[in-house]
């Protein structure tokens, strides 16, 4: 049975010790005999399937799966650290595209000149009570750092600051609660934070110098690589900051560096990452007050004292923003008889540093579906609606190509985008995670039942998903962490995400490389096989069923649930009635729909009259999630539309849906009562009437 779930799966980190040459040989040893021996994802019946037969095709994708092809791809990509901006980087990109033009795909190029941020100078020394002053090493250890960036947070703002340190947990307002009632003053220090919390970098620098830090630490807590420093950016928003809401083209507008709309982009104050043995060492030589038991149950660094002090420290950073061209690298299938109709798939290549997992277990799965879809293309394939296979660059930086990309052909995706289909980190460990629209889950769910688990014997992927998680479990889309933020929620395009793996411990650090990968992310790349099949399968559906694979009561089952936790949580004179009525005529136009289709399924004689109201339908189907954008957006962040799915504020809640409603619940700034639910009343409002949109959209009519 589904069980939706509320809260995205955001990406986090573990990692493990690097293993011995002689299990190096043997797991490549098996990677070639999988060169002979292709390894069937699923074993179907014995059925002789025309080449006509869309099953024909699925069943070829499968089998046409080598899990070598998958270490050939991930070795060439991770030879090099390729941070977007960089040679190494633009290296990357003319490897996929001449693997797509190789494959004799349709293939183009796409640059944008945008603003990116690098490094030039950091130091850290430690002014311990007892009088020891310690320089603290900033890189991890035993790593080349030819070609490999230096930790740091991207356009986090060049300065240096002496003081006292403390510690202030994830950063949340909580935290800062809670440090204020034990009578710790924090302006004028040094933070030092722990990552996650639901807290991105921007709102922790952001958040801190609110309150007066006067520079921040961050660390990612682990036991095993504790070396590892977690890069990341600090900026806000997503796309170029220069180009907000267009892109970033050739002899195009661009804002000014020091304009106030860009500078808001950006922290007021430095900010740097640390490993967590470094935490450690600082946070383990603090006094001052407890730390509060609140933040017990998940700690897992050895620290009893929040300080202040007595350790100060000496901190400086030094980066440079400046302009850089990315590249967008695109392989395109025309369909045969919707041509103007686009399935996408997309997967960022740009990494902080080799970027195994992040992201290049994705391009490697992407790299893999052209491959075999070039197959399929020689046995006769073609799919009725185009294909547009995507490879983004720059998008650590805050989904800066994808962002741009998007914005420049918002009106087209608007039309004629049926769905994106997201693989960031493909593969990070054990365990199958997928996030997606509710509209797409039975399609989801179906796939996996075609693909075999690569932990199990003689278990299908959904066999063993069903049976971890208690009930298959979908995660939603609100985070904004990777490309597919920008097609859902800024242009309405129906969206998945997945990969396999939860956590893994070299995330964004100078350990991510493929000897990782294959002594313990996936060493016979099987999960790799994996991933990639219901990634491919899913476009197969989206591209050649005549009828759109959509399910809107899934959409409206999952909105009720939404409301039926809110009605928890509203005090006052605040009612959810509006949206209660519009769930209800959402319900019923997706029956309609659900009904239509199966009529339409069932007739065999294929005419022009047909043909027609396929048309009709697949239109309403793939246009109706365009009704949950907002032209206003919404509040400080116009830029995000979707009124289910988006970013909230930082706040306390840790619910992912309904963004604008959550918000004016728990607001990040305290507000008159009345007004406060004046305003929660209003968005209430403002999303009963984006789903009355979807309503009308299922429906067809003008009302």
């Amino acid at each position: 049975m589904l069980q939706s779930c509320s809260q995205t799966i955001p990406k986090m980190a573990t990692s493990s010790k690097p293993t011995c040459t002689l299990l190096l040989l043997l797991t490549l040893s098996i990677l070639a005999l999988f060169t002979i021996l292709p390894l069937h994802q699923h074993r179907h019946p014995a059925v002789s399937r025309s080449p006509q037969d869309p099953l024909f095709y699925q069943d070829t994708f499968l089998s046409s799966a080598t899990n070598y092809t998958f270490s050939t791809y991930l070795r060439h990509l991770t030879l090099h650290s390729h941070l977007a901006g960089t040679p190494p980087s633009l290296q990357t990109a003319l490897y996929v595209k001449t693997h797509f033009q190789n494959l004799n795909l349709a293939t183009h190029q796409n640059d944008y000149a945008v603003l990116l941020s690098y490094p030039m100078h950091s130091s850290l020394t430690a002014h311990f009570g007892n009088g020891t002053v310690v320089s603290l090493p900033l890189s991890e250890p035993g790593v080349t750092q030819n070609g490999v960036v230096r930790p740091y947070h991207a356009y986090s703002p060049s300065g240096s600051a002496y003081g006292e340190v403390v510690f202030v947990n994830y950063g949340k307002e909580e935290d800062y609660r809670a440090l204020r009632e034990q009578g710790v003053k924090v302006k004028g220090c040094i933070a030092i934070v722990r990552r996650g919390g639901g807290m991105s970098r921007n709102d922790v620098v952001v958040k801190a110098a609110e309150k007066g830090v006067a520079a921040v630490l961050m660390y990612t807590e682990g036991d095993s690589f504790r070396e590892g420093v977690e890069r990341g950016t600090v900026m806000g928003g997503l796309g170029d900051p220069l180009s907000p809401g267009w892109a970033g083209v050739e002899n195009g507008e661009r804002l000014g560096v020091e304009e106030d709309q860009v500078i808001q982009r950006f922290p007021k104050i430095p900010s740097m990452p640390i490993s967590a043995e470094r935490a450690e060492t600082i946070l383990s030589s603090l006094e001052g007050a407890r730390v509060p038991s609140q933040w017990l149950g998940t700690l897992k660094t050895k620290v009893q004292r929040v300080g202040p002090g007595p350790t100060m420290l000496n901190f400086t950073y030094q980066g440079e923003k400046k302009m850089a061209t990315i590249h967008n690298i695109f392989a395109v299938i025309r369909g045969s008889e919707e041509p103007d109709r686009f399935v996408l798939l997309g997967n960022h290549r740009d990494a902080w540093t080799y970027g195994a997992v992040d992201p290049n277990s994705g391009t490697a799965a992407l790299l893999d579906i052209a491959r075999r879809f070039a197959l399929l293309m020689r046995l006769g394939w073609n799919p009725r609606r185009t294909i547009i296979l995507c490879s983004w660059d720059a998008e650590e930086f805050g989904m800066v190509g994808s962002a741009e990309w998007v914005e420049q052909n918002l009106l087209n995706l608007g039309s004629k985008a049926v769905a994106y289909l997201n693989v960031d980190c493909a593969v990070q460990g054990p365990g199958f995670f997928a996030r997606a629209t509710p509209q797409l889950d039975n399609l989801l769910i179906d796939v996996t039942k075609k693909v075999r688990d690569p932990d199990s014997e003689d278990a299908t992927l959904h066999d063993k998903w069903r049976a971890t998680n208690n009930g298959i479990k979908i995660q939603r889309l609100s985070g904004v962490d990777s490309d597919f933020a920008p097609f859902l929620q800024h242009a309405g395009v129906p969206s998945t995400d997945m990969y396999y793996g939860r956590d893994f411990t070299v995330y964004h650090t100078a350990f991510d490389s493929y000897n990782w990968m294959t002594n313990f992310g996936d060493p016979l790349f099987q999960r790799h096989v994996a991933v990639t099949g219901v990634w491919g399968l899913l476009a197969l559906h989206l591209a050649d069923d005549p009828i759109l694979p959509f399910n809107y009561l899934c959409y409206a089952a999952e909105l009720q649930e939404y409301t039926n936790i809110l009605s928890n949580l509203l005090e006052g004179n605040v009612s959810l009635d509006p949206i209660i009525a519009a769930i209800q005529e959402l319900t019923a136009a997706a029956k309609k729909v659900e009904e239509e289709a199966k009529r339409l399924r069932q007739q065999e004689t294929v005419g022009e009259l047909l043909l027609l109201k396929r048309r009709i339908l697949n239109d309403k189907l793939m246009f109706a999630e365009k009704g949950f954008l907002d032209s206003e957006g919404l509040e400080g962040k116009e830029w995000f539309k979707h009124l289910v799915y988006g970013p909230h504020s930082g706040s306390e809640s840790k619910l992912a849906f309904f963004p604008g409603v959550v918000d004016h619940i728990f607001p990040s700034i305290r507000m008159n009562k009345i007004k406060q639910q004046a305003a929660i009343q209003h968005e209430i409002w403002r999303v009963a009437r984006a789903i009355q949109r979807v309503a009308y959209t299922l429906k067809g009519e003008l009302t």
